[in-house]
């Protein structure tokens, strides 16, 4: 079982950055099996150039939760899954550091799909979210905003799956295991 998450946050510092989004997609290792996805009130300023990326300001999560209102929600969202998300180093310290905050040690077994991709899908210039996505086809409908990433994310995790599975059908020298 699998918990595809992206975020998105104040800045890149999960020290002293703050979650603004939050996608989770559960899956099944076949399909998706639940989803939840929230605004999240930072309980500081987003900086211009992170609105201008993402398009969250601060007046769109000025009414939306703080993450002490949803950690309840993610922990039983994430529960016994294996954590998944692009880059899943950058998602998960954030996740991390916002139940720290609140005296709560948080802590699930990681997956990063950008690792995979490098050892299942060789040979790509760059494995960028939306470079990979548009190399393999797959439509990011919201780029930058959680739940486009992480269906994107979805949908990149499933061609990993298949060709996890192909390679281990195979007698390949190439055999590489994900679970």
């Amino acid at each position: 079982m699998f918990a595809i998450i992206d975020i998105e946050t104040t800045g890149n510092s999960y020290q002293n950055g703050k979650i603004t989004e939050i996608a989770i997609f559960q899956h099944n290792g076949v399909e998706i099996t639940g989803s939840y996805s929230s605004l999240i009130h930072p309980e500081m300023d987003i900086p211009y150039f992170i609105t201008n990326l993402t398009g969250i300001s601060n007046e769109m999560v000025k009414n939306a939760p703080k993450f002490y209102e949803v950690a309840k929600r993610i922990v039983e969202m994430t529960a016994g899954r294996t954590f998944v998300a692009h880059n899943v180093s950058f998602d998960y310290k954030f996740v991390k550091e916002e139940y720290k905050r609140l005296g709560y040690f948080y802590n699930n077994k990681t997956m990063c799909t950008v690792q995979l991709a490098r050892k299942l899908l060789p040979g790509h210039e760059s494995y960028s979210l939306g470079r990979l996505c548009a190399d393999l086809g797959i439509e990011i409908n919201g780029r930058h905003r959680a739940a486009g990433d992480a269906l994107a994310t979805v949908k990149l995790f499933e061609i990993l799956l298949e060709k996890n599975k192909l390679y281990n059908d195979s007698k390949s020298l190439n055999n590489y295991k994900l679970f």
